[in-house]
């Protein structure tokens, strides 16, 4: 059996995906030192593609429908190609060992990107979407220190925590440092403002998905993509989500899959965070900083190698206005006035200043500190 009878089974509705997962997962008991097949051969010179069909298939299937989805498999290749986008097939050598081992892993998983992103130890960030400065600040610092240490942040690439969390990363040291997970084909973004940090994500990371060039997104897709986020993952970290978050899908599929859950606590006015505190009440453990989650994963929580030779000379512990402000807070000028001890005619200048720096932002009129503020 071919890359393209893999497409093709991919495509196929009807079929059991654990059933495809059992049936195709590697075999070979030869590996290398890394625990990778010591061979790149796949599998599937021992399975040919009736004997997979016949076996995984929930109920007959018409062989019109099968010629009709191997020419769409074939223009899915073609796609491909001239996009520089690799299909890693399950059970090669080249598809992420973590997830193959989940019950229902994608048979096929379009790729774009650095293919040793996944060999570091990887945590997804995950939550709202309409999320809060409080939330995306979080996520950004969460990303950037994760990423500092050697670990993969992987995330949706949708709008709020997931976009803070790469953006997070990006901002490292880390020379491979992120992975977005789509729910749509590689080459449709979603959404479609996302697409210069994704061009970003492939130079330093990966971009991967189960569905085949051209696939549109549409609602059933992104449940299914919430399984790999948390399947390429050891652990994932929900920042804010409500009690109907999809965020907490993740969070399911986690569990399901053995990885380990922890949650970011948030404001407990506004019903926004039910969704994480429902899950520390369960028993996830507490995110306050980067250190919480590599003790959870039994990683050392030593500090990142400084960024440049001024590091320790930051803005933050120069600047007399980003020293009374805590990431992520929002900040009144009166307020701001006061606790820098700077006049109005003095601050507004400076406040200006800081923002085109990239340190603060206005919302509204209020002023908040950026988490790259340091």
């Amino acid at each position: 059996m071919d890359v393209q009878d893999a497409v093709v089974l991919s495509m196929l509705t009807g079929l059991s995906r654990r059933g495809l997962g059992e049936r195709l997962r590697r075999r070979s008991p030869a590996t290398d030192a890394s625990g990778r097949p010591a061979c790149a051969d796949s599998p599937f010179e021992h399975d040919g593609f009736d004997d997979v069909l016949r076996a995984t298939a929930r109920r007959p299937i018409a062989s019109d429908s099968i010629k009709t989805t191997r020419r769409a498999a074939k223009q899915a290749l073609n796609q491909a190609a001239r996009q520089n986008i690799t299909p890693v097939v399950l059970g090669s050598g080249q598809y992420p060992l973590a997830l193959e081992a989940i019950l229902d892993p994608p048979v096929v998983l379009w790729f774009r990107g650095r293919p040793e992103v996944f060999e570091r130890p990887a945590v997804a960030i995950v939550g709202a979407r309409a999320a809060t400065a409080y939330a995306r600040d979080v996520s950004t610092r969460l990303g950037t220190d994760l990423a500092d240490r050697g670990v993969t942040v992987v995330s949706g690439l949708a709008r709020g925590v997931d976009v803070s969390a790469h953006n997070g990363a990006l901002h490292s040291i880390a020379d491979v440092c992120t992975v977005a997970v789509l729910g749509s084909g590689i080459d449709v973004m979603y959404p479609a403002e996302h697409a210069k940090i994704a061009e970003l994500i492939v130079g330093r990371g990966a971009i991967v998905s189960e569905f085949a060039p051209g696939t549109r997104p549409r609602p059933e897709h992104f449940p299914r993509r919430n399984r790999i986020i948390s399947g390429v993952s050891q652990a994932i970290v929900v920042v804010e989500a409500s009690d109907r978050s999809g965020a907490l899908i993740t969070a399911d599929y986690a569990l399901d899959q053995g990885r380990d859950v922890l949650a970011v606590p948030g404001n407990v006015l506004t019903g926004r965070n039910r969704g994480a505190h429902s899950l520390l009440r369960d028993g996830a453990k507490i995110v306050e900083n980067v250190d919480d989650i590599l003790e959870e994963l039994g990683l050392p929580t030593i500090a990142a190698r400084p960024r440049c030779k001024a590091a320790a000379n930051t803005a933050g512990s120069r600047d007399p206005v980003l020293r009374c402000m805590a990431p992520g807070e929002p900040y009144e000028l009166d307020d701001l006035a006061r606790e820098s001890g700077l006049e109005v005619a003095t601050l507004l200048p400076r406040l200006l200043e800081l923002e085109l720096a990239g340190h603060i932002r206005r919302e509204g009129a209020q002023f908040v500190r950026s988490a790259f503020a340091r």
